[in-house]
Parts: structure tokens; C-alpha cells; sequence
């Protein structure tokens, strides 16, 4: 596997790909790589005939006072982890690289609508730097497909949304929650629980399969989610939110039938999200 950290260098590199008519995968990550993160890779690596993985912290979608600076910096694990997972190609930018006139003088891009709410709504800009650097990051590979996980599902389908209104000519394939033993979803920020936080955090997951088994059983939608934030906040959460819409984030109707439970909540400092999918009663 290969490390390129210059934007010259990495189109050169892709440049000899597309030559050899090689269908390029793209699995774009904030490094600190975990099992879900190579569940992406191993996704890439069915869909592409070369995979492209970037590891870059991106300072435009982390708001005032969160972890940006705290964020784990793991680039030789991270590198051993992609090699082993199957990966051909690394690119890992610095902020001056990818911003060379800083954050400010920045052209942003927004996606209006699909981004607002749930963690739209308590992370103010955050999905204007996703959609930014993903755009760049589409740009600078130009990949045939690109893998991004379902457990942050409103940035998916932000993703989704760009790529269609921007008409790239790229294929998403969005790849399953990969959870521990005990359902967890895996994450990057997991690893800021203490002991007794990660001994309480599954019961978000648990709650969450709960809640999708009372909805599919009939039990109607307010009642349910006010259950659903009483448990959480028994258990030790601080929810965010806990909302049922429908898989393209609308709201939910009386004709609605697929659907899909999201939540955010913190656990101490570290803040959650999972879903889950369900189907309503007639």
C-alpha cells in the first residue's frame, strides 16, 4: 500500500489507474481506524479494482468547543489496519493542503433541507464541512464508487443528495452498522468512555430494539419515543434527540411502512448516535 500525502502526487497515481481502465473505490475516513472502517474497505475492495482510503481530521465540520484537537491521530496503526484490510492507495492530506487559504477564505458547499435537524440541528455547520470536503475529496479521486458507513445516517444520506445534485458519476454503497458483542456501534469516539460509561452505552442500541419492536407491534409513535427518552435518561444518557422518520428523512406518515429510529445522546462527554430500521404496522 502507498502513502501519498500531495495532491499532485495522488492524481498522477490515479491518473495510471484510469489508463489501465482499474474501476477506482474510494473510502474516505477521519483515520483512527476501527473494525467498521475496515468493514468499508472490505466493501471497496468487491466494488473496485483499486482502493482509495484518505484519512483526514477535517477541521470544517467540528464546531466550537468539540474534539477537534482531542480527536485520536493514529496514522502508522491506521496504515498497518488498511494494508491488512486490502487497501492500495492512502491518501493522507495535511489542513494546508486541503485548505491552503485557511477555513474562512474557504468556497463551502451546503446541502439544504436533508442536512437540517437531528444532527443538523445541534451541530450548526457541521454538514456544510461534510459536504465540502467529500466534494473535494470527490474531485481529487474522482472514484466509480465510494463506501460510507449506515451508522451516521443523515451524513449518507447528505452524501446521497450531493452526488445527485451535483450529477457526480459516482456510485454510494452504503455499507451495514458494524457493532460489538454487545451492539454497540462501533466508533472512533468510543474509545473516550471509561470503564462504566462503556458498561452503559449498549443500552442505546438495546433501547433502540426495544422501541422498534413496540412500533412494530402498534403502539403508537409519541408514546413510544417518550418511553424511549425516560429509558435513556434512566440508564445514564443525555439525549439529543430520538426521532422516527422515514428512510429518506422525512417525516413519517400514515402511509409510511419503512422507517427508520434515529438517537444521539451523550454518555459523560462522548456523544452517540445509532439507528435502526423497522416496518410499520398497516
Amino acid at each position: 500500500m502507498r502513502t501519498l500525502r500531495e495532491i499532485a502526487a495522488l492524481r498522477e497515481t490515479l491518473g495510471d489507474c484510469r489508463r489501465r481502465c482499474q474501476r477506482i473505490a474510494l473510502v474516505p475516513t477521519m483515520g483512527n481506524l476501527h473494525a467498521g472502517h475496515l468493514a468499508l474497505v472490505e466493501s471497496a475492495r468487491r466494488y473496485g479494482d483499486v482502493v482509495v482510503a484518505t484519512i483526514f481530521v477535517n477541521p470544517m465540520q467540528f464546531g466550537a468547543g468539540e474534539d477537534l484537537d482531542a480527536y485520536p491521530r493514529t496514522l502508522a496503526e491506521d496504515q498497518e489496519k488498511l494494508e491488512s484490510a486490502g487497501c492500495d492507495l492512502l491518501f493522507a492530506p495535511t489542513t494546508a493542503t486541503i485548505y491552503p487559504r485557511g477555513l474562512e477564505a474557504q468556497t463551502r458547499v451546503s446541502v439544504p433541507g436533508v442536512s437540517q435537524g437531528l444532527c443538523g440541528g445541534s451541530r450548526p455547520g457541521h454538514f456544510d464541512g461534510v459536504a465540502t470536503v467529500v466534494s473535494m475529496l470527490f474531485n481529487l479521486v474522482q472514484p466509480d464508487v465510494a463506501c460510507f458507513g449506515e451508522k451516521d445516517y443523515q451524513q449518507l444520506a447528505v452524501i446521497r443528495q450531493l452526488v445527485a445534485d451535483l450529477h457526480f458519476p459516482i456510485e454510494l454503497v452504503g455499507v451495514p452498522i458494524v457493532r460489538a458483542e454487545d451492539g454497540l456501534a462501533l466508533s472512533s469516539r468510543n474509545g473516550y468512555l471509561d470503564p462504566d460509561q462503556r458498561a452503559i452505552a449498549p443500552r442505546l442500541y438495546r433501547t433502540l430494539c426495544e422501541l422498534r419492536d413496540a412500533l412494530e407491534g402498534g403502539e403508537a409513535i409519541d408514546t413510544t419515543l417518550a418511553t424511549g427518552l425516560e429509558r435513556l435518561r434512566d440508564a445514564g444518557f443525555e439525549p439529543d434527540y430520538l426521532e422516527l422518520r422515514a428512510p429518506d428523512l422525512g417525516a413519517v406518515t400514515a402511509t409510511t411502512r419503512d422507517a427508520v429510529l434515529l438517537a444521539a445522546a451523550r454518555l459523560g462527554p462522548t456523544r452517540l448516535i445509532d439507528n435502526l430500521a423497522l416496518t410499520l404496522p398497516r
